[in-house]
Formats: structure tokens, C-alpha cells, sequence
């Protein structure tokens, strides 16, 4: 029996408050079951404006984004950087962006495509279908009426040539020009440019004034006329590898005519030019030039410039100091470069590490597919991923990647439509990438990989605080 005063108490405080909230068994249930209970969460979006990307995995939702929409409110500045192992998606990724984005009629892209089969570039299947010829950069057809482009175009400043050719020349050097060697090639440069106007200046012109240097350039510094020959001999060395040697034919001649510089894409085909040689900086470095003084204009356009196999300009001091300043200057007009590297280890160890990693710190946008671990732990690191994207990359099945948009990291599925898979899934990317999969073995793996990431999320992030699912 119970306590009278106790049956007492209770009645009055009854009375008084209200009836007390009576004791509760506990109930033992499953996470499936009980989720009904919980009002669904996911980390919040980048808004509803700019191009679609796909949705992000643990919330269903569509996953938008645009830099040119985010800039100055989420994001400091428009680029982009792009990582991941071969065959996991970031070919397909950069072509469904492009071609979404130049549905904005204000809207214009250049690639530089270094990947290629069967004797054309990767992105030739999608020039084609928007009508445009690729510019294709080729040794050999370079002498049989091939592409030329001429670094001291006269659409380029006088400032903005004798900067490329010191590029041109240190890059194929290794290492920067001394005094002397830099005058004897400031004396040549201005010499050609101010006594050829009946044409184009071009660089044979530049090595036969190195060669035969004019008396005045030794009288202006009060040196001996062979002292300025031999100061420039490395140099006219150097250039002579453009001019007769095994890249001639690609610049050593005017422009060529009819580059259409005002179409929404512009491709140059860099799939002859062997990626390993010392050709491919060479070329990143006078297309990018060469771009910075005839393509960015202050029109209102919104420009993209992607760079595939970038680490070619990344890895080498000289072309990135130079990408330094085209990104830097191309943000006041509107442009926003997308690097497309495979391992950040290729950049970050490398000669140019200190440029890397002010290229990097402008990306304020990283896209993240698998990676193996140890690379997965060296991106985080360079990146400041949190630790549970760390942990996940290397889970990450094709067409799934880690977003990490100035600070807003989330868990993101590509989506490519019907009419897009023809374009996107070439012969390369077939054999690089799970596209060869019948839709039916791709969708169970796609869904295999989804529950395997929302389990591990279950699992080590839901007492995290550096989970960004609220």
C-alpha cells in the first residue's frame, strides 16, 4: 500500500500543477524505424542559381553552381581546381559543365585539350556538334599550312612579348635569365619591333639580331659588340628550337588567319604534342599569353579557361608565375580558370611548389574524386579538407566527388542526361571510366556506393563537429 501522505502530497500538487508526467519504459527500435521521428537535415545549398550539376548524395537535393553567381557573395574568387584518379568522372564532369553553361548567351569557353585518340583531341566530338573547328597545335602539319601562333603578334603589347619570350626561353632553360642574357634579348626585341612594320615581327627575326646584335645596343651600355653576341647565344639557341627544330612550323610564322576568337568555344587540340617534352609548358605558357592580349576583353562576357593536364603549367615556375598574373587580371573581366589535375603531388612536390600553392589559394573551389588513401590524406592536408571527407574520398565510386566550395564541403553525384552521354563517354573516356558499364551495372553500383557512404556517415560523423550535415 502506498504512503497516505504521499497519496496526499500527490493529490494537492495535482491540484495546484497540473497531473505529473508519469515514468516511461524505454523502447528499443532501429535507426530505420526511428528516423521517421527526426525531421530530415542536410547541409545547406549554394542557392538556385547557375548550372546543375547533379544532387548532393545524402540529402537528394540538386546540387547548383556557378561561379560567376557565387563570386563576392560565397565565393572570393571564380576558379576552380579539379582532382582525381583516371576513369572516376572529371572528363565527363568538365564537358557537361561546359555545355551547360554555354546555354548563357553571355557565356564563352577556351580548353586546352591534351588528351586525345585516333587523332584528335577529346573534346572534338563536342566541337563538332557545336560547329567549331578545334585549333589543332601539330609539329608535323605545322609545315603544310598547319596552325601558327605568332608571340609577337602585333595584338599582343610590346610589354606583354618580350614577357613571353623570356617565359619561353626559361622554361626550356630551367632556370631564369641572368642580366646580360636578358639584355641582349630586350636590345634584339626592340630593334625587330621597331624597324619591321610591313609585316608581322616573327621569331626568326628575334634570333638573327641575337646572332648579328646592332652596334648601337653595345654603345647604348658601353660594351664591346661581341660581348652582346655572346650574352645572347644560349638565348637565340633556346629560340631556334622554335624556329628549326622540332616544334618549328607551330610559331615561327604570323598568325593564322581566320582563328575565330568570338565563337562560344574555342578548342586547342594539344594531343600531338608529346605531353612529357618540354613542348607542352612551352605552349601552355604562348596560348596563355597569347589569349590574356586577344581573347579577355572587357565586353561583360563571362569567360572559362580550362586547362586539362594542368600540372604542365602548375610544375613549372616560370608558366605558373605567369598563370599567376592571367588569373589575377582575369578576375577584374570576368574569367574563371579551371585546372584539371590528377594528383595534387604532382604540383605541390614539385619545382614550382611555392607558385602551386598560390595558384591553389586562388581555387576557392575543389572537386575532389577517388583518390587512394595516402594521396586522399596529402590532399587534405594541402586543402584543409575535414577529416570525414578525408575518409571518404577513397570510398568514392565514379561520378561521385567531394565539393569543397570555399569552405561548404558536401558529398556530390554527377548527372548526365540522354543527350549529353553521346558527347561525353568518347572512346578514351570508355576505356578510362566505368561508362562501358551497362546502365543497369552502373545504376547498382552507383547505389551500392551511395549506401556504402551513408552508412560510413552514420558511423564516424554523427557526433563529428566538422560534419558540415547539420
Amino acid at each position: 500500500m502506498r504512503d497516505p501522505l504521499s497519496v496526499l502530497t500527490e493529490a494537492f500538487t495535482s491540484f495546484l500543477f497540473g497531473k505529473v508526467e508519469t515514468t516511461r519504459l524505454p523502447v528499443r527500435t532501429s535507426t530505420g524505424q526511428a528516423q521517421a521521428v527526426y525531421l530530415p537535415t542536410a547541409a545547406p545549398g549554394l542557392g538556385d542559381s547557375g548550372v546543375i550539376i547533379g544532387r548532393e548524395v545524402y540529402s537528394g537535393k540538386g546540387y547548383i553552381y556557378d561561379p560567376f553567381q557565387l563570386y563576392g557573395q560565397q565565393l572570393p574568387a571564380p576558379h576552380w581546381l579539379v582532382l582525381g584518379e583516371s576513369g572516376n568522372g572529371k572528363s565527363a564532369l568538365e564537358k557537361t559543365y561546359v555545355l551547360r553553361q554555354l546555354r548563357f548567351r553571355d557565356r564563352q569557353v577556351v580548353v586546352l585539350d591534351a588528351q586525345g585518340e585516333d587523332g584528335v583531341g577529346e573534346w572534338n566530338l563536342i566541337a563538332e556538334e557545336l560547329g567549331i573547328t578545334p585549333i589543332r597545335l601539330d609539329p608535323a602539319a605545322a609545315l603544310d599550312h598547319g596552325i601558327r601562333l605568332n608571340p609577337l603578334d602585333p595584338a599582343i603589347t610590346t610589354t606583354g612579348q618580350l614577357a613571353l619570350l623570356r617565359t619561353i626561353i626559361e622554361v626550356a632553360m630551367g632556370h631564369g635569365l641572368d642580366e646580360r642574357s636578358g639584355f641582349a634579348l630586350k636590345v634584339a626585341h626592340a630593334y625587330v619591333n621597331e624597324t619591321i612594320v610591313e609585316r608581322q615581327p616573327v621569331l626568326t627575326d628575334i634570333v638573327e639580331r641575337l646572332r648579328h646584335p646592332e652596334p648601337e645596343s653595345a654603345e647604348a651600355m658601353n660594351v664591346a659588340i661581341d660581348d652582346v653576341r655572346a650574352w645572347g647565344l644560349d638565348v637565340a639557341l633556346v629560340l631556334d628550337r622554335l624556329v628549326d627544330g622540332d616544334l618549328r612550323g607551330m610559331f615561327d610564322g604570323p598568325t593564322t588567319v581566320g582563328i575565330d576568337l568570338d565563337a562560344p568555344l574555342i578548342v586547342f587540340d594539344l594531343s600531338h604534342i608529346d605531353r612529357n617534352s618540354i613542348a607542352m609548358p612551352i605552349l601552355m605558357a604562348i596560348v596563355g599569353v597569347w589569349l590574356e592580349h586577344t581573347w579577355i576583353r572587357p565586353d561583360r562576357k563571362k569567360r572559362i579557361f580550362l586547362v586539362e593536364e594542368a600540372w604542365h603549367i602548375i610544375n613549372s615556375p616560370f608558366v605558373a608565375q605567369l598563370f599567376q598574373r592571367l588569373l589575377k587580371f582575369g578576375r577584374r573581366l570576368g574569367l574563371s580558370f579551371v585546372a584539371v589535375v590528377h594528383h595534387l603531388s604532382d604540383v605541390v612536390d614539385g619545382a614550382a611548389a611555392r607558385e602551386a600553392a598560390a595558384i591553389l589559394k586562388m581555387a576557392s573551389t575543389r572537386t575532389i574524386y577517388a583518390q587512394k588513401a595516402d594521396e586522399a590524406r596529402a590532399t587534405g592536408r594541402v586543402l584543409g579538407l575535414p577529416r570525414w571527407a578525408v575518409e571518404i574520398i577513397p570510398t568514392l565510386t565514379p561520378g561521385i566527388a567531394v565539393w569543397d566550395v570555399n569552405g561548404n564541403v558536401q558529398v556530390v553525384k554527377h548527372l548526365i542526361t540522354e543527350t549529353e552521354r553521346p558527347l561525353v563517354f568518347t572512346d578514351r573516356a570508355m576505356t578510362e571510366s566505368s561508362a562501358d558499364l551497362g546502365d543497369d551495372a552502373l545504376r547498382a553500383a552507383e547505389l551500392e556506393a551511395e549506401e556504402r557512404a551513408a552508412a560510413f556517415m552514420e558511423q564516424h560523423i554523427g557526433d563529428s563537429s566538422e560534419s558540415t550535415v547539420a
